[in-house]
């Protein structure tokens, strides 16, 4: 692809290049990241794309063919997808989630019980709306969490399996017989609320969640690396991904070459599903930062992307006020949350350069993205390791390439 030159976008080349550097030093040499992929780009014309480290164990460099797990940079992409049916009029973001999944009528707070004792609820002090499945403050958790009784019986259950036994209306179902953590609108925590979320694109839509995603976002932005299951002509380009161990390192977690990604889920996941490369993601980013439209097509309305990059956390707090969370892929210290991202709310407070207004979030891979609409920037960062809370990479190329800034 065509990159352009960094002097003419308003950034210095040379301190570019030193990221490059930065990365093979510290996390490729080490062998702390198998791989690191950087995408920078400045009113969407790439200035700068890198690529270190072998796509798989003893196998050729990555290259912007390289197709990743996303995880989690999936959900600004399923929360897009219900934003065009809100434009549509057929569904609202204060619409009560029960409205359009009625297995979530009368469904309560924790308030006793568990470890095989029936749960005690009481009833929760407002509906669940859409803006709750958005934000995070919808009072589901993960069963990754491990800090209460909901999200070990999720575990117990084997609800988030995508090979396992559940389809999406099943996983509704499943999920909405476990009381919530808290009352809507009352916290913030990390859940399966994307998941959900694609679930009511499923059903007011009237098409299966993946169909959707494929004609009205992949399709018409030219995402055509993007998907729920890698094709087989395309499983050669599919990155081997590994999890880091407690007191062992770096272990193999899914090859490329017999990944799990290669065979249809059962559940689709619009919380953490996709696969795709950063050139696919650079275009998702581009349109967001465009205010909806690419190429002459628009997926949303310009006003859609500013309602969506607000701060919609009550009171217009933070999360470090709100989180219940004992994991997410956002700094707490200066962010609000939005419809679909983490928002940067106050720049002092998150100690990192940045603008006010910068919207992004991550993938459990150490994936990550940033969309700066101040300074019409963007950056997509691909790698393969979990946790993505192991290294503070994200912070770190943040940094730098604000540094780079002219």
């Amino acid at each position: 692809m065509k990159i352009a030159r960094a002097d003419k976008h308003g950034f210095d080349a040379s301190r570019l290049a030193r990221i490059d550097d930065f990365l093979k030093e510290r996390y490729i040499d080490s062998g702390k990241l198998p791989n690191a992929q950087l995408l920078i780009a400045r009113d969407g014309q790439p200035v700068h794309f890198s690529h270190q480290g072998a796509a798989r164990e003893g196998g050729k460099t990555i290259d912007e063919g390289s197709l990743f797990r996303i995880a989690s940079m999936t959900k600004p992409i399923t929360s897009i997808a219900f934003m065009t049916l809100v434009e549509q009029g057929k569904v609202a973001v204060d619409t009560p989630v029960h409205h359009v999944l009625p297995e979530f009528k009368g469904v309560g707070v924790y308030d006793g019980g568990g470890g095989g004792v029936p749960f005690v609820t009481r009833p929760t002090a407002q509906p669940m709306r859409m803006v709750d499945l958005l934000r995070h403050t919808s009072g589901l958790t993960y069963s990754f969490q491990n800090r209460s009784n909901i999200d070990a019986a999720m575990r117990e259950g084997k609800l988030e399996n995508w090979h396992g036994g559940l389809t999406l209306d099943e996983f509704v179902a499943a999920v909405a017989k476990l009381p919530l953590e808290f009352s809507p609108g009352d916290a913030w925590n990390y859940s399966v609320s994307t998941d959900i979320l694609g679930a009511v694109v499923q059903r007011v839509s009237g098409q299966p969640f993946d169909a959707f995603l494929a004609e009205n976002i992949f399709r018409p932005l030219g995402m055509n690396d993007t998907f729920f299951q890698v094709p087989e002509g395309k499983l050669d380009r599919l990155t081997d991904c590994y999890t880091l161990a407690p007191g062992k390192g770096r272990e193999m977690y899914d090859r490329g070459e017999s990944s799990a990604w290669s065979r249809k889920p059962k559940l689709v996941s619009g919380g953490g599903g996709l696969v795709s490369t950063a050139l696919d993601y650079h275009r998702f980013c581009t349109m967001c930062l465009n205010g909806g439209e690419l190429d002459g097509v628009r997926i949303v309305g310009r006003k859609t992307i500013d309602l969506m990059t607000m701060n919609h956390l009550p009171g217009e707090s933070d999360l470090s006020s709100m989180s219940k969370s004992l994991f997410s892929e956002a700094a707490n210290a200066g962010t609000g949350f939005g419809l679909g991202f983490a928002v940067t709310d106050d720049v002092a407070k998150s100690m990192i350069p940045g603008s006010k207004g910068e919207y992004y979030w991550g993938g459990m891979f150490s994936t990550a993205f940033f969309i700066d609409p101040v300074e019409r920037l963007h950056m997509v960062f691909m790698t393969q390791v979990s946790p993505s809370n192991t290294y503070p990479i994200r912070r770190e190329l943040k940094t730098l390439i604000y540094s780079a800034l002219t």
